[in-house]
């Protein structure tokens, strides 16, 4: 059975063994990624980013500097990530009322994707923040590290609020008709028919 690249794992062979892809026969393109993900801090914490700083300095120029070098180094942090040619990586950092959210883009030409350097570029500045601020917040954490769009390769474009939006109008109401279903076709409890009258009620056409 021929089985679509999502619908296996393509870092396993037919053994069960791990194993890094073969990318040598496909095509050199564009590819681009975008990450997301934030540290959850404490409002004094959120306080001090926006005003004086932290103890140990500019907490968001660091962990940018660091979420770049991320991204770079993400073949000697995951074992069977491909050396590639990254071309650009920009990582931007935000505070906001609980957290600090951070977003990586990053852009090859090349004969894989970049995904997973955009979620190292995340996790690492992530990382960075919690070093930063762990002396006044020893409860920060990151939260909600995902991609959230690529592009280029075999598998084309994806964007993450869209296949969202396409899986939840496939997916039938709980309780709700179908397309030629039964619910489609049973009348509401206690309502009136085309055949009759229901017990006290109209007749479709007439009066009771």
């Amino acid at each position: 059975m021929n089985s679509a690249q999502g619908d296996r794992l393509t870092h396993v062979d037919a053994t069960g063994a791990a194993r890094m892809v073969d990318v040598s026969g496909k095509a050199t393109t564009v590819r681009t990624a975008r990450a997301t993900g934030r540290v959850l801090v404490s409002p004094r914490v959120v306080e001090l980013l926006r005003g004086e700083g932290v103890p140990k300095g500019d907490a968001l120029s660091v962990a940018r500097i660091a979420g770049i070098m991320g991204a770079k180094r993400t073949p000697d942090l995951i074992p069977l990530c491909h050396p590639i040619g990254i071309s650009g990586v920009s990582v931007d950092l935000s505070v906001t009322d609980e957290a600090v959210e951070i977003a990586a883009t990053v852009r090859t030409a090349d004969r894989t994707g970049v995904e997973m350097e955009a979620l190292t570029a995340v996790a690492v500045a992530g990382l960075t923040v919690i070093d930063m601020v762990k002396a006044v917040d020893k409860g920060a954490r990151i939260d909600a590290v995902q991609v959230e769009s690529k592009t280029g390769g075999k598998s084309g474009d994806w964007h993450r609020d869209q296949a969202a939006t396409g899986e939840a109008a496939e997916r039938p109401a709980a309780g709700g008709p179908t397309a030629g279903g039964e619910a489609a076709e049973r009348p509401a409890a206690g309502g009136p028919t085309a055949e009759g009258p229901t017990p006290g009620g109209l007749t479709a056409g007439g009066a009771a």
